[in-house]
């Protein structure tokens, strides 16, 4: 009781300071008398006391701006040392009613909303923890640091994927630029000018910005995943594996480059693809996946692949390959995968054929006549290839249908391309006799 009463008597006379100097613009004795007051107050660990005075304190007339920041970057240090989960989820809702609205406390509110979500999440509210960080925009934090407002919006998207919403998630992952992670980091940083703003630290807990580079990715692959956008699961994986740290450690490239392999097959043909293809296969590194390195060769050489025997090849380390996740690659990758391998063959057969019957086609896909015509009818849609089908006849034509324009500019150029060598001929000639003539004159 005498401890709360000396206590009480404290407060009561550094609040009388704190209005002295708060009245006389004193900021440094005002900032003094309220961490003091604060202090105290931790001292004899009375929390509601403490709740009660940032909450008055703040309110005053006139407060200080540099009070008010100085007040709650102090009561921020306290909240690691609550005694109980109660008594720290109170004293950061108290530090957020204080900071709301206020732009030069915006970090410290940012920081005190993500401890808040934490223990939402440990709680297994998730959906809670999702939008109460949805409320903070840190991409307008002028002051704050580039590393921890990535990390900051990368939490926001790890949340939204965790409550499976993936429309928010793709929003928000957009307020990050990918080029931000190729900036030089051994560059020195440049001193801020007069009148610059000035960017605080980050604290030691944000990781730096290679490692947010890996988290980037790695949560993207997650919302990839869930489309099923194959050929961006390889580009988020080629990213991590140009990061200099997995490059140098063989223990970690080996499954990543394994993984860029196999999501590049399982992608639809088109030039990003045909690009990444013939890149990864320039990889020196790849020579230590001979096995991988012989898949791509064979998809980038034009030839049929006979699938009965490719599956058999790579079922098991197809089976044995793991997502991001852990898990396998699922059902509908194979299925997929034999989808790739039929369309490789179409293609393969368009460069060499011009027609060719439905039965002859079936028979170098391995399939029936109405599968060939089912997957032939889906690239023709999807317009990975121009061709026609004859079905009466049972004839397909790859040939692509001239219009006029066309057909008269190839006669414009043949005409000119015969006119120019009878031109050259009736100059040869005249040559030859204009020799004859001078010889017999000799």
């Amino acid at each position: 009781m005498d401890g709360k009463s000396n206590l009480e008597t404290a407060i009561e006379q550094l609040q009388n300071v704190e209005k002295q100097m708060r009245l006389a613009g004193d900021v440094v004795g005002t900032k003094k008398a309220v961490t003091e007051i604060l202090q105290r107050c931790f001292d004899a660990r009375d929390w509601k006391t403490l709740n009660d005075q940032i909450l008055l304190l703040s309110k005053k007339r006139g407060q200080l701006k540099q009070a008010v920041t100085a007040m709650v970057q102090q009561a921020m240090q306290y909240i690691d040392q609550t005694p109980d989960l109660e008594t720290r989820i109170e004293l950061i809702k108290t530090l957020n009613n204080v900071s709301a609205g206020k732009i030069y406390v915006e970090i410290e509110r940012a920081r005190l909303i993500k401890k808040l979500a934490k223990i939402k999440e440990e709680q297994g509210l998730i959906a809670e923890a999702a939008e109460l960080m949805q409320e903070v925009a840190v991409e307008t934090f002028g002051a704050m640091a580039k590393t921890e407002k990535i990390a900051f919006i990368l939490e926001q998207v790890r949340l939204c994927l965790d409550r499976q919403d993936y429309v928010r998630a793709q929003i928000l992952s957009r307020k990050i630029s990918p080029r931000v992670f190729d900036v030089d980091t051994s560059k020195e940083k440049k001193k801020p000018k007069e009148g610059d703003n000035v960017v605080e630290e980050a604290p030691a807990d944000i990781p730096s910005i290679l490692e947010l580079k890996r988290i980037y990715y790695e949560l993207m692959i997650r919302y990839y995943t869930h489309n099923n956008d194959y050929l961006e699961i390889s580009r988020c994986y080629k990213a991590i594996y140009e990061i200099p740290s997995v490059k140098e450690n063989p223990a970690q490239w080996i499954p990543v480059l394994r993984k860029i392999c196999w999501y590049l097959v399982l992608s639809p043909h088109d030039p990003m693809q045909s690009s990444l293809l013939n890149s990864t296969l320039e990889d020196k590194n790849l020579s230590e996946l001979p096995k991988f390195k012989l898949l791509l060769k064979q998809l980038v050489t034009m030839e049929v692949i006979q699938w009965t025997s490719l599956w058999n090849c790579y079922k098991d380390e197809f089976e044995n390959e793991t997502n991001l996740l852990g898990g396998s690659l699922g059902d509908k990758a194979a299925e997929d995968l034999r989808q790739r391998i039929i369309e490789h063959n179409i293609l393969v057969v368009s460069k060499y054929y011009s027609k060719i019957t439905m039965k002859r086609l079936a028979e170098l896909l391995c399939l029936s006549i109405l599968e060939a015509e089912k997957h032939l009818s889906d690239m023709v849609v999807s317009k990975a290839l121009v061709a026609k089908i004859d079905r009466p006849i049972g004839i397909v034509c790859f040939q692509v249908a001239k219009n006029g324009n066309d057909i008269l500019n190839s006669w414009a150029v043949d005409l000119e391309k015969l006119l120019d060598l009878v031109e050259k001929s009736c100059h040869q000639i005249h040559k030859e006799t204009m020799v004859h003539k001078a010889a017999l004159k000799i």
